[in-house]
């Protein structure tokens, strides 16, 4: 009789155990069907989880970068937040900065002082070290060649090359001497042929030039 009642007390103490690990737990409760259901849960009225609003661009202000050196200019504009980067010839030469150091900078898009993502591409009209920027802004390269032929004069002969198809024969020739033109970029146009605004219809071009920092015959 005694090991008996023993084991009726266990059995009852047990199952109210039991009971009060299910309905003193604050995060779980039981609906009318026996669905679990969490208070602390995000689902909506629809049954569908709100969506996180999208996060907004990060964006920095664009510093005043002309006047200053290529690389200068670019490693301040990195130093701001902007890494998306490229530069032109501000002469309208289509000359490549090969060297940053041996350039300074004209212009700059978007201008200082905007606000802008920081994955907005920055870029940089530059000339050489040793000239003077176009006043006015950039200079245009020149219009590509359609039917009639540009006018070249005083262009850099490689902007001029590229105005031109790519299926062009050109000459390219010493407007002072007998040297050879190894780096178009370094040199400007003094004549053409055929002249500004006569037909080209497919015709050779030749060209005469000098270095950039001389002055033609």
């Amino acid at each position: 009789m005694r090991t008996r009642t023993t084991t009726i007390i266990i059995g009852i103490t047990a199952a109210a155990g039991l009971l009060c690990l299910t309905a003193c737990d604050p995060s779980t409760s039981h609906t009318a069907t026996g669905t679990k259901t969490n208070p602390s849960s995000t689902v909506g009225a629809t049954g569908t989880s709100a969506a996180a609003p999208p996060a907004k661009p990060k964006t920095a202000t664009v510093p005043d970068l002309v006047g200053k050196g290529l690389q200068t200019a670019q490693d301040t504009a990195q130093a701001a937040g902007f890494y998306n980067l490229t530069s032109h010839d501000s002469l309208g030469r289509d000359r490549m900065q090969v060297l940053d150091r041996d350039w300074q900078v004209c212009t700059q898009t978007p201008a200082a002082g905007t606000t802008a993502p920081v994955d907005t591409k920055l870029d940089f009209g530059a000339v050489k070290l040793t000239e003077k920027c176009p006043a006015g802004g950039d200079q245009k390269p020149p219009a590509k060649a359609g039917s009639t032929m540009p006018n070249y004069v005083g262009k850099g002969l490689a902007a001029a090359r590229s105005s031109l198809p790519s299926s062009a024969s050109i000459t390219t020739t010493d407007a002072t001497g007998d040297r050879m033109i190894l780096l178009e970029s370094n040199w400007k146009i003094c004549t053409q042929d055929p002249k500004a605004g006569a037909p080209y219809t497919g015709q050779p071009v030749t060209f005469t030039a000098v270095k950039t920092d001389e002055t033609c015959p």
